[in-house]
């Protein structure tokens, strides 16, 4: 900038009127605290917000369940037994039961009995089912303390030796797949989730760098005059941590409301096919205690964001100016 232009700088803030005794003059803010640019950035930061909070409530949402899944399907083996011909399958499935809750670490066994086993094949195979003329199997559900589970390997041998068709599944593959499938799924919800948040610190540079390029003739002279580069930097860093808190609590807001929404929809729907599936999968689609706090930590760690980006910008930028000014001299 050349002294000629901080010169007329400096008569226009002469030519200003003075304040008449007694009263206050209010400081004229260096960004001002409305402008089209402000207003587009906070509504940038609540669609980033918004999506940012959906995010971690499915992966909350999607890690609970299957925790959920994980220790239902743990809980439980299966022994299966096929028809073969010249088995009483009724006294092959009593066998099956007795040798089970034999071993230590079997709470209880349940046989399935004909009328449940024609109710799992209806949707397949409609009703009116005679179990009779087709070759399906019978299942035994063995229920396992989870905190010393049977010896899977003896109780496998002993079923086999004693029922040549029974087969027992302990269910391992699955676990072992929805553990890999819940850790996959998050660990893509967090880097998405990073890569919004990364989007948005993108955002508040361009425009930290737009509002100061608007107001640089007043930046260079307070900087001139000997205003330090932490004051110019604070004065950007409020106006920003106020945009960004005020975009980022509008979007947690959203957000909070449309998990409350999903929660209430999956409620009223409970009594349908559907809503049965999604019950199934998902529970109700409640997030939880924990699911809200994340929304609110979402709304602080970008306003933070926000505010410390500004301010980093801001004093770079002075730095360069500084650099620039040696340079020139």
């Amino acid at each position: 900038m050349t002294n000629m232009a901080v010169a007329d700088d400096m008569e226009e803030m002469r030519a200003e009127p003075l304040p008449k005794a007694g009263s206050r003059r209010k400081p004229t803010p260096i960004v001002p605290q409305r402008n089209v640019a402000g207003t587009a950035l906070a509504i940038v930061i609540g669609i980033m917000t918004f999506l940012s909070c959906l995010t971690l409530g499915a992966v909350s949402l999607v890690r609970d369940s299957a925790s959920r899944w994980e220790v239902q399907i743990a809980s439980e083996a299966t022994i299966q037994i096929k028809p073969v011909d010249d088995l009483d399958m009724e006294a092959a499935l009593q066998k099956a039961a007795t040798i089970a809750k034999g071993y230590a670490g079997v709470t209880e066994t349940r046989i399935i009995d004909r009328d449940a086993t024609a109710r799992l094949l209806e949707p397949w195979l409609g009703d009116g089912l005679d179990l009779d003329q087709l070759p399906v199997p019978r299942l035994v559900i063995v229920k396992i303390d989870k905190q010393s589970p049977p010896d899977f390997t003896g109780l496998r041998i002993a079923l086999s030796d004693a029922i040549p068709t029974a087969s027992l599944d302990d269910h391992r593959t699955w676990v072992d797949r929805l553990v890999a499938m819940a850790h996959t799924t998050v660990a893509i919800g967090f880097a998405v989730l990073a890569l919004m948040l990364v989007a948005t610190v993108l955002s508040v540079v361009f425009a930290t760098r737009g509002a100061m390029s608007g107001n640089n003739g007043i930046i260079e002279v307070l900087h001139f005059v000997g205003a330090e580069g932490r004051y110019i930097a604070q004065q950007f860093r409020q106006h920003f941590l106020l945009n960004g808190f005020r975009g980022a609590a509008a979007g947690g807001l959203a957000a909070a409301l449309a998990f409350v929404g999903f929660s209430f929809w999956s409620l009223r729907n409970m009594a349908t096919p559907e809503g049965d599936q999604a019950s199934a999968l998902f529970g109700t689609f409640a997030i939880g205690i924990n699911g809200y706090l994340g929304v609110l930590l979402i709304v602080l760690l970008v306003s933070f964001l926000t505010a410390a980006t500004s301010h980093v910008t801001v004093l770079a930028y002075l730095s360069d100016l500084d650099g620039k000014q040696r340079g020139e001299s």
